[in-house]
């Protein structure tokens, strides 16, 4: 509101499938549209919210509605280590399953389902569903991506990340930027110490600042990344 927008938030699950929080994020949509009295919003989604997102507007028929999205850390192509993780056997997976849902739940979930879920950040679930869900020509497309200087630079992400660093090479925790570039590819956020940004950096879990040292052409502050993208898509006239 500062800065002259209204923010919505989507409202979604962390572990329910694409297709079920797209419809929640539809909701939330158009609760938007009509509290404000305008006509479009613009999408602003980290993670697999920009899947779902991108569900949204091309699967659910709401591309008239969106004037923008933007994506951050969002795995548009799937992970290579999910691809290995998911060769697990489906007992095993199911077994893990059980007690992750309930622990979401626990946190607030309405419909965890990791199992399915962990398939959907697979390559292959990516390029069906890239098949699927093309970009709209009605909407205005950018992306983001981030990556963390070592497995030390969080230590909520330090397996993840250590782990898809060996298969994948450079991430943000649970992406990589080859994953996360998708149309209009704005820029590889880094931070301006050695620490870098990790995937839970990009929505401000901590609520602080990234770091008080400033650097030229690197972040101190997320939420200065996300003015500047609100900023960007008004020049835009989005």
């Amino acid at each position: 509101m500062n800065h002259g927008c209204k923010v919505y938030y989507g409202h979604q699950d962390s572990w329910a499938t694409i297709e079920r929080n797209a419809e929640t994020v539809k909701e939330s949509i158009e609760k938007a549209l009509s509290d404000s009295e305008v006509n479009k919003v613009n999408l602003i989604a980290h993670s697999k919210g920009g899947m779902e997102a991108r569900y949204v507007v091309s699967s659910l028929g709401m591309s008239e509605q969106i004037a923008s999205l933007t994506t951050i850390g969002c795995p548009h192509h799937g992970s290579r280590t999910m691809d290995l993780v998911c060769t697990l056997p489906v007992f095993l997976f199911r077994l893990v399953s059980v007690f992750v849902n309930l622990w979401f739940r626990l946190l607030g979930d309405q419909n965890p389902d990791f199992h399915h879920v962990c398939r959907q950040f697979t390559t292959y679930f990516a390029k069906e569903f890239n098949r699927q869900n093309p970009d709209s020509e009605r909407v205005y497309y950018q992306s983001y991506a981030a990556v963390m200087k070592n497995s030390f630079s969080d230590f909520l992400l330090m397996i993840p990340h250590f782990v898809i660093s060996i298969v994948e090479g450079e991430n943000d925790g649970l992406v990589t930027p080859t994953s996360a570039k998708w149309t209009n590819f704005q820029d590889i956020l880094r931070g301006s110490t050695n620490r870098g940004i990790s995937h839970a950096d990009e929505v401000d879990l901590r609520r602080r600042r990234l770091t008080k040292k400033a650097q030229a052409g690197r972040i101190q502050d997320i939420c200065d990344v996300y003015v500047q993208i609100a900023e960007g898509l008004k020049q835009r006239g989005c």
